[in-house]
């Protein structure tokens, strides 16, 4: 068991190692300019985007997640966060329109810039990861399926949150207070 441990934290080492800073620095960007940010993402991509919005929640952002009951309409000034490894996913492409419709940007996690959802992103973040199709431009696994997708988007984003909160004045403790505390 420690081999394969070691294994996947190999390949998700070598993942991390490949974002692309200009990308990475061009979210950081986007999230502290949006009014509000919206996540969307479908199976594990959205799990992973829930973590991500609870993170931002903690960081002091209006955020929330697309299909739940209290998410508001999009408007302009806000930014809607697709998550889809290959980048065309029916419902999220539909959402992306929807959301350029009503004014707002949208920035997209991916491993594949040349997608739907790449051409009408005005900021893609491209996480050099395997996805469940296994293209001749991905990275070799032992996983299954997108799981190095999936942990690479959720270290990669949870990295960026760190790095857009140390520019600004929010500290642990306020985080820690806006933590959930029915739990």
């Amino acid at each position: 068991m420690k081999s394969i441990i070691e294994t996947v934290s190999g390949e998700v080492t070598s993942v991390l190692k490949n974002v692309k800073e200009a990308e990475a620095q061009a979210v950081s960007r986007e999230l502290a300019a949006a009014n509000r940010i919206f996540i969307t993402g479908e199976g594990r991509s959205g799990l992973m985007g829930k973590a991500f919005a609870m993170r931002l929640m903690h960081g002091g952002f209006q955020v929330y997640v697309l299909g739940e009951t209290i998410t508001p309409s999009i408007a302009k000034g806000d930014l809607l966060v697709a998550i889809s490894g290959s980048g065309s996913t029916g419902a999220i492409v539909q959402f992306a329109f929807k959301a350029r419709e009503s004014g707002a940007k949208v920035l997209l996690v991916t491993t594949n810039k040349q997608s739907k959802l790449g051409d009408i992103s005005d900021e893609v973040l491209v996480i050099p990861a395997a996805t469940k199709y296994r293209r001749e431009d991905e990275p070799e696994t032992i996983q299954p399926l997108g799981n190095q997708f999936d942990q690479a988007v959720h270290l990669v984003l949870d990295a960026i949150i760190i790095g857009t909160l140390q520019t600004g004045d929010d500290d642990y403790s306020a985080m820690t207070r806006r933590h959930a505390n029915m739990e």
